[in-house]
């Protein structure tokens, strides 16, 4: 681990953590501006938009523990970025600000977000110089290929 990644995970972290404790204990408050985001999951799981803002805010606190202690980082990371994709579209709904005070603060509320995504979505695919998985298996698949193919080319045809 970079010293970067020991000095930026828990900053990341730190955010949802904070986030996340709040939402969970005070889900209400944030509920009606969720309806127009979450009316389709609710009829669909059962669940009110005041449990769903509650899971979601557990949810950012679990994978922002997750993140600040670098345990499994790359899942927490891209778990983050979909869990602050509603709370994005539910939060700060600029375009619907008349008042242009309101409109420029929610923009920037909305913009913000969108650059943490950014930086979730880099979290989640960085390798931090090791190579990724699906490079792994590739490698593993090509070199246990080989291996066949040089142990059938061994063996004397029968007949």
């Amino acid at each position: 681990m970079t010293i970067a990644e020991v000095i930026a995970r828990p900053m990341i972290g730190a955010m949802f953590v904070y986030g996340g404790l709040d939402a969970a204990r005070h889900p209400e408050s944030k509920a009606p501006a969720a309806h127009g985001v979450t009316d389709a999951l609710a009829e669909a799981t059962g669940l009110s938009t005041t449990q769903l803002v509650r899971l979601n805010g557990l949810i950012q606190v679990g994978a922002g523990v997750a993140i600040a202690t670098g345990v499994v980082p790359r899942p927490a990371a891209a778990l983050l970025g979909l869990s602050l994709i509603p709370t994005t579209l539910a939060g700060h709904r600029f375009w619907e600000h008349d008042d242009r005070s309101e409109r420029a603060d929610q923009t920037f509320h909305f913009l913000k977000n969108v650059g943490i995504l950014g930086g979730l979505l880099f979290a989640a695919t960085s390798t931090g110089g090791r190579p990724s998985v699906p490079w792994r298996v590739n490698r593993a698949v090509r070199h246990a290929a080989s291996a066949v193919g040089e142990r059938v080319g061994t063996i004397a045809p029968i007949g």
